[in-house]
């Protein structure tokens, strides 16, 4: 029984150690592309703008709201980029963000 204990304690200590290292990605993707977006938007302070991508992320589950904060302010500005050349974008950032978070 307590082999089947330790497979379980191990397998919930993985999930656990996954979901951490995926908010973590998904957080940094976030920075990066509120830093792509500001100096798309021109913005004075990237870091801060950054700040606000990665807040708008909080917001409903998924990235979707992170996409129409970006179509808002990117429309606002005039710079015409499609939701698709922003998700495509976020998946090229992602990428980035990983192998970030992994190498600490």
């Amino acid at each position: 029984m307590t082999n089947m204990q330790d497979r379980e304690k191990a397998f919930e200590s993985k999930f656990a150690l996954d979901e951490e290292l995926r908010f973590k990605a998904e957080a940094r993707r976030n920075k990066l592309l509120g830093l792509w977006a500001a100096e798309l938007l021109g913005k004075s302070d990237p870091a801060a703008y950054a700040k606000d991508v990665v807040a708008a992320d909080f917001e409903e589950a998924g990235h979707e709201d992170v996409v129409r904060k970006l179509r808002a302010d990117f429309d606002a500005a005039g710079i015409t980029l499609t939701d698709d050349e922003i998700r495509l974008k976020m998946l090229e950032l992602l990428s980035e963000a990983v192998t970030q978070v992994q190498n600490g």
